[in-house]
């Protein structure tokens, strides 16, 4: 089977080479050609555990294949997947004009019957537009061609995605024909033989089930960081509090882990998105909007928490950041809490020192020489007034303590995501804080 994904982030390229290694002829396309030059040459543009040595395989074995050009492989292949980014307008909702781009792309060169499918997640009603878009071109052509359009919303992790495609909790498939749904049982068919679950369902539904998903999410993440806040205030533990209400079939542990906010590429973005759906619908998400403003606020928290340690005299000092990464196994700054919690010690006068094993070079691209870029997690803190916790890197979980406390100015650890025990960490002689407890 032969297949084409436009798009070569984090979707495009690990769908693209998973689907290789399941069998599959598989095209990646991308109008950036320093991008296709590097992948071409066997260096790959995201950190992803596993994904390097998978594409380096699927290549040398002729099934995984890079080009600019969209239009030089739309004759041979069966299906192709829109897997571009749609960026957050200035008003939250979701900028479609590299989807609709691929859509006049497809319509003005397709020759035969072909499905096009959105992979990239994209509100309800996208798929009409691109359709609309689509047959617009063939009208310019006078041509009748066929074709269908159908939605394959993602569920990768970043930091699992390789996993997480190989071995999915589901799958879900949006179609209108029968056509469509035949070809897309046929490219899953690798899956179906584990008896992973493919959910098929009309296309507004497939759009929906995505941001629902990432919004249920988000909700129970700021849930948990309301709750956390209320247990210092009150004197619970909010860890026990997790535990009890965890155990609860009906709740379930997952993503309730407090801490110093979400970020990346989905929640953040697709929380902004629904809530601007709605409101176009007529219709105010008012829980998702809380959502957003309570992850808002938790991403302060460190900051507030150091400055009232300091009882608000910050200026000149040192503050050593572990982690910058929005999450662990992933160089992906966006949306990260280390980005709003560096504005504010700098903006408060701070010398901010930073270590992250993987995204050091995407902060130099987003932060310049707002900071110091230490050469190990052990260099960050040194002469450091305080340390502050932000990614859960394994690497930071068991460090050397009687180095840290030495190295340090100050015995001072804010934990952004409650790794540490206060006992061992009072122990040690730190001023210890964290989320909840």
């Amino acid at each position: 089977m032969d297949i084409a994904i436009v798009g070569t982030g984090y979707v495009g390229l690990v769908s693209g080479t998973c689907f290789a290694e399941m069998g599959v002829n598989v095209t990646c396309v991308d109008i950036n050609e320093n991008k296709i030059k590097e992948l071409l040459s066997g260096n790959i543009p995201i950190y992803e555990p596993g994904l390097d040595e998978m594409v380096l395989r699927n290549v040398k074995e002729g099934r995984l294949h890079f080009t600019t050009d969209l239009t030089k492989v739309l004759d041979q292949v069966e299906i192709v997947f829109s897997a571009v980014g749609t960026p957050p307008d200035e008003d939250g909702s979701a900028d479609l004009q590299y989807v609709l781009a691929v859509a006049k792309t497809f319509g003005q060169h397709i020759n035969k019957y072909t499905l096009l499918v959105t992979k990239s997640t994209v509100p309800v009603g996208t798929a009409r537009k691109v359709k609309a878009a689509i047959q617009a071109e063939l009208d310019k052509r006078g041509v009748k061609v066929p074709f269908d359009v159908a939605s394959n919303p993602e569920f990768l992790k970043e930091g699992a995605a390789v996993k997480d495609f190989m071995s999915p909790d589901r799958v879900v498939v949006g179609v209108e024909s029968e056509k469509a749904q035949e070809l897309m049982s046929k490219l899953y068919r690798p899956f179906l033989l584990n008896n992973f679950r493919v959910i098929f369902t009309d296309i507004p539904s497939a759009e929906m089930i995505k941001y629902a998903a990432n919004s249920m999410l988000a909700t129970r993440i700021s849930f948990m960081n309301d709750i956390a806040n209320l247990c210092e205030l009150v004197g619970a533990d909010v860890n026990m509090v997790r535990k009890g209400i965890g155990s609860d079939s009906r709740i379930g542990s997952k993503f309730l882990y407090p801490g110093c906010g979400y970020g990346g590429s989905c929640f953040p973005k697709d929380v902004k998105a629904l809530i601007k759906t709605a409101e176009k619908s007529g219709y105010e998400m008012k829980l998702l909007k809380a959502v957003e403003d309570v992850n808002a606020e938790q991403k302060k928290t460190l900051f507030e928490k150091l400055k009232k340690y300091y009882k608000g005299e910050l200026k000149g000092k040192t503050i050593a950041l572990w982690g910058l990464a929005f999450k662990a196994e992933t160089d992906d700054m966006r949306e990260a809490t280390s980005l709003v919690t560096i504005k504010l010690l700098t903006d408060a006068g701070c010398k901010v020192k930073v270590f992250d094993p993987e995204a050091m070079k995407e902060c130099q691209r987003r932060v310049g020489d707002q900071v110091i870029y230490a050469n190990d997690m052990y260099d960050a803190v040194l002469d450091a007034d305080a340390l502050l916790l932000i990614t859960e890197w394994k690497q930071f979980r068991l460090p050397s303590w009687g180095v840290v406390r030495k190295t340090m100015h100050t015995p001072l650890v804010i934990d952004g995501r409650n790794i540490y025990e206060p006992t061992e960490m009072k122990a040690a002689g730190f001023d210890y804080y964290c989320i909840g407890r």
